[in-house]
């Protein structure tokens, strides 16, 4: 009878400690409103966020070449241009920095870092 009791117990505790961890949600997932795209002049989605709902060809001063960590929480369907396109240079000139599918998050690219100037929402990276 004491075993029983015990693996009662046992399994209790588990189902709390995993139910509270399944409620708890992704870590460091980013603040971002759904249908936009957002840079954070900090990694790990810290600092001043900037977020658009389309293009931009000249980022504002204070982000221009400051951005650390990008999310795409854009709508997808047919024909909808869900993917975001980063450049170096403003309207949309020089490189490609990153390039974000629908749902992505990206708290850190050290290629893609203080670099970005311009965006772009495209069918495709």
């Amino acid at each position: 009878m004491k075993k029983s009791r015990l693996f009662t117990s046992a399994a209790a505790a588990f189902l709390v400690l995993t139910s509270s961890l399944a409620a708890a949600g992704p870590a460091g997932a980013a603040d971002c409103p759904s249908g936009e795209f957002c840079a954070w002049e900090h990694t790990d989605y810290k600092g001043q966020r900037a977020n658009w709902s389309g293009d931009d060809g000249w980022w504002e001063s204070w982000i221009a070449d400051e951005d650390s960590s990008w999310a795409n929480h854009g709508i997808s369907g047919p024909g909808v241009k869900d993917h975001v396109q980063v450049y170096s240079r403003a309207h949309q000139g020089g490189h490609m920095t990153i390039c974000l599918a629908p749902g992505q998050e990206v708290s850190y690219n050290g290629a893609a870092n203080d670099n970005g100037d311009s965006h772009t929402w495209a069918m495709s990276c």
